[in-house]
């Protein structure tokens, strides 16, 4: 089939294939160290062998996606999306979980729809966008855009999984930059939520306030274009309370904590304590491979899932989490130069999204380890115990080296 295209498989990025490798590794190593104890039960105990069973099957699963002609995947990237959301409203009156409808569980295996719906939204609103005839000075293509990303995100919300709908979320800005959209809408996009953010205080309200305003009269528009702007922010800042009342009590209580409004030690804020002792006491060689005391004592929860980069932390040390942070910035350093290189509009706008699906998960995922994000419960990638979490990314991969053998194909 390659040849068939005029491409070989030495033109492969092996560059992005050995960081795959290396941080799948670590992350199986990782897995071993926390479950392979008398303490855990048996269930989790088979969690390293189930890892290398799932990176296999998705090694597969990357090498048919790089195998795919473009035009297979421009052409079903609409009724995956369909299927995807199809899928996303069904997940809620039947789906299960401890207090929350994210999966269909099929007797040992549990399937989760919203990981499908990262891959169709990309792909979606990558076909979209590369069509000639798209105008992204039109309100109407930019609604479109936004309509096709917050649909899925908001039925997400609803299971509800509060991480895998940011995620979703993050791929409309960057893929719309790429595609050409001008600074200052993105910047209107972007103040409604600065006003969010800062309308819990009247002060740092102000302050958006006051920012919002210069940047608008720095734009030189038009005044009813800088009126109706200003309306927008300040109704946003009027309703905020309002939405916040709808949030769930575990979320508000994540969000306070996470601002330092709420010290909450014995909760929310128990993980990430637990996490930040993790890491800081791997100091800078590690306590050695299955020698962590936070991870062998059981002190660090969800560790060989959510929290696996404390696991790293301490166990490996100041390296070992540098590693694996470099090991990151290279691979998406990689695809991103895929993403400059490619002639075809729907391969680089594809690749961004597959950058910003990969690299949010890696920012807010470590970014909770250390306190400085939110819990959200998202997986860091390639690392983190999880079939579906597993087969999501290396099918990102497979498609970002779809793109690197086919990037000077028009």
């Amino acid at each position: 089939m390659l040849a068939r295209a005029n491409i070989s498989w030495k033109d492969i990025d092996k560059v992005i294939i050995v960081c795959v490798l290396l941080l799948v590794t670590v992350g199986l190593m990782a897995i071993y160290s926390t479950t392979n104890s008398p303490t855990t039960s048996a269930a989790i105990r088979h969690s390293f062998a189930k890892q290398i069973i799932w990176f296999l099957a998705g090694a597969m699963l990357a090498s048919a996606v790089v195998l795919t002609p473009v035009k297979y995947l421009k052409g079903v990237a609409y009724s995956l999306y369909g299927v995807s959301v199809v899928l996303l409203i069904l997940v809620l009156f039947v789906g299960g979980g401890k207090g929350v409808h994210r999966w269909f569980i099929l007797g040992p295996v549990h399937f989760q729809p919203a990981e499908v719906a990262k891959i169709a939204t990309l792909l979606a609103l990558a076909r979209y966008l590369s069509d000639e005839a798209r105008d992204l000075r039109s309100l109407k293509d930019i609604g479109v855009c936004f309509a096709m990303v917050l649909v899925p995100t908001a039925l997400i919300l609803k299971e509800p999984d509060l991480g895998t709908a940011i995620v979703v979320a993050s791929l409309l800005l960057p893929v719309l930059f790429w595609a050409g959209l001008s600074p200052f809408i993105v910047f209107l996009v972007v103040s409604p939520i600065i006003t969010l953010l800062s309308a819990f205080n009247v002060y740092t309200f102000g302050a958006a306030m006051i920012l919002i305003i210069v940047v608008l009269l720095l734009s030189k528009r038009k005044l009813p274009v800088l009126l109706a702007v200003l309306v927008l922010n300040v109704g946003v800042g009027a309703l905020t309370p309002s939405l916040w009342n709808r949030l769930k009590d575990y979320q508000k209580t994540r969000i306070l904590t996470f601002v330092g409004l709420q010290q909450d030690p014995r909760g929310t804020g128990y993980q990430v304590a637990q996490s930040q002792v993790a890491i800081g006491s791997g100091g800078f060689w590690g306590k050695g491979w299955a020698r962590g005391t936070q991870t062998k004592l059981r002190f660090l929860p969800e560790q060989h899932t959510d929290f696996i980069f404390s696991v790293v932390g301490e166990e490996l040390g100041f390296w070992g989490v540098t590693l694996v942070l470099l090991t990151f910035f290279v691979l998406l350093w990689r695809a991103l130069g895929i993403a400059v290189s490619a002639k075809n509009k729907f391969l680089t706008l594809m690749v961004v999204g597959c950058v910003t699906l990969i690299g949010v998960h890696v920012i807010v995922n470590t970014g909770m380890t250390v306190g400085i994000m939110p819990v959200t419960g998202i997986p860091l990638p390639f690392l983190s115990y999880g079939g579906s979490s597993l087969w999501t990314n290396m099918t990102l991969v497979g498609l970002i080296l779809n793109a690197g053998l086919r990037r000077f194909q028009y």
